[in-house]
C-alpha cells in the first residue's frame, strides 16, 4: 500500500475517540469483490488531451462489494453514531458528517486499510493512497429531514478519486437512488447555462445489492447525485477519498469549497500539508530528472509547475469561502 501522508497521530481540538468500538479486522469486516464493469472517461465524451492530464482514465465502476455482513452492521452503527455531528453543506446537502475518522477508530482503520487501498488501485489502474486530507476519509451523508430537500444535488466532487458506499439497505428506500450522468461536466455546465433539463435517458442508476456495496468514481469528472426520496426513510452513504501517487497529474481538487463546510481546526492544516506533499513530490522529480542544457524558459516553467499547488492553495485561502458547487 502506498501512503501520501500518514494519518495524524494527534486529533484536532474538539475531537474525541468513541470509547466502545470493535477493532477493525480486515479478515472479518472486508469482503472485497471486483466490479463487473468499468466505464472510462472516453466513454463519457472526454477527449484524449484532457484525459491525459488526469489521475486515471477510469470514470466509474459498477457496484462491488466492500464489507462483509458483520462489517456492514458495524458501519451502520458508526454512521448512526456520527449523525450527532452532522452539519449542512451550503444549499447542496442538508446533513453530512466529516472528520469521522478523528472520532471512530474503526472507520479510520477501514478507510486507510492497505487491503482496501490496494483493491481501489486495481480498479483505478493507477497507484493510489488514502487521501492526504483526512477530512476526505469516511465522509458520511444522511437523508434530509423533509422531502422538499434534495438528498444531494447534481455535482462533481471536490476531490479526484473516491467511492460511494451504501451504508443503509437501498432496497428498503422509496426513491433516493444513486445516479450518475453519462456525459461530461462541460456538457452539464452548458445545459445549466442554457436552462435545459437533465436528459433522463442519460442518467444511470446502478443497482446496489445491499449495504456495504460501493461504486468507484472519478469524482471530479463524473456528475452524480442522490436522487430525491419519495418517502422519508433512513438513507446513509459513506464516501472515501483517494489520491494518485503520480503527482504529475492535475491536482483536481476544489478545497476552497470546503472553507464554509469543514472545521477550520482541521481543514487549513490538512490543506497545507496536501499542497506541500504535492509540491515536494514534483520538486523531487525535478531534482532527479532535469537535465543539463535545459532552456531557461523551460526551467522556469518546470519550477512554476512544481509549486503551483502551493501557490493555488495560498490564493484560495486568502480569497476565502465560496458556496459548494452544484448544478441545480
Amino acid at each position: 500500500m502506498s501512503i501520501a501522508i500518514p494519518f495524524p497521530s494527534v486529533q484536532p481540538a474538539g475531537y474525541e475517540w468513541f470509547g466502545d468500538e470493535p477493532e477493525f479486522d480486515p479478515a472479518r469486516h472486508l469482503a472485497l469483490e471486483t466490479p463487473n464493469e468499468i466505464v472510462m472517461l472516453a466513454d463519457l465524451g472526454y477527449d484524449e488531451a484532457e484525459i491525459a492530464t488526469k489521475a486515471t482514465s477510469v470514470a466509474c465502476s459498477s457496484p462491488f462489494r466492500v464489507l462483509s455482513d458483520e462489517g456492514a452492521e458495524i458501519m451502520l452503527s458508526v454512521g448512526r453514531r456520527l449523525l450527532e455531528f452532522a452539519r449542512r453543506a451550503g444549499d447542496r446537502i442538508e446533513r453530512m458528517t466529516r472528520g469521522g475518522c478523528y472520532r471512530s477508530r474503526w472507520l479510520r482503520d477501514l478507510c486507510i486499510s492497505p487491503e482496501l487501498s490496494d483493491h481501489m488501485a486495481g480498479i483505478y489502474g493507477v497507484d493510489v493512497a488514502p487521501h492526504a486530507m483526512p477530512l476526505h476519509l469516511g465522509h458520511v451523508n444522511y437523508e434530509p429531514t423533509k422531502l422538499s430537500e434534495a438528498v444531494d444535488k447534481w455535482h462533481h466532487d471536490t476531490l479526484p478519486l473516491d467511492f460511494v458506499m451504501m451504508v443503509t439497505n437501498p432496497a428498503q428506500l422509496n426513491g433516493g437512488q444513486f445516479e450518475w450522468f453519462h456525459g461530461t461536466k462541460h456538457e452539464m455546465a452548458l445545459m445549466r447555462e442554457q436552462g435545459k433539463p437533465m436528459p433522463m435517458d442519460r442518467v444511470m442508476a446502478p443497482d446496489f445489492p445491499g449495504p456495504g456495496y460501493a461504486i468507484a468514481l472519478h469524482g471530479d469528472m463524473v456528475i452524480h447525485r442522490g436522487a430525491p426520496l419519495e418517502t422519508l426513510g433512513e438513507r446513509i452513504t459513506m464516501v472515501n477519498g483517494y489520491v494518485a501517487m503520480d503527482s504529475k497529474s492535475d491536482e483536481q481538487s476544489r478545497s476552497r469549497d470546503l472553507i464554509m463546510v469543514d472545521d477550520h481546526q482541521a481543514l487549513y492544516t490538512e490543506w497545507a500539508k496536501f499542497a506541500a506533499w504535492r509540491a515536494q513530490s514534483r520538486l523531487a522529480t525535478l531534482i532527479d530528472e532535469l537535465p543539463f542544457g535545459t532552456n531557461p524558459a523551460q526551467v522556469i516553467a518546470e519550477l512554476e509547475a512544481s509549486v503551483a499547488d502551493v501557490q493555488r492553495a495560498i490564493a484560495d485561502m486568502l480569497a476565502g469561502e465560496v458556496p459548494p458547487e452544484h448544478y441545480e
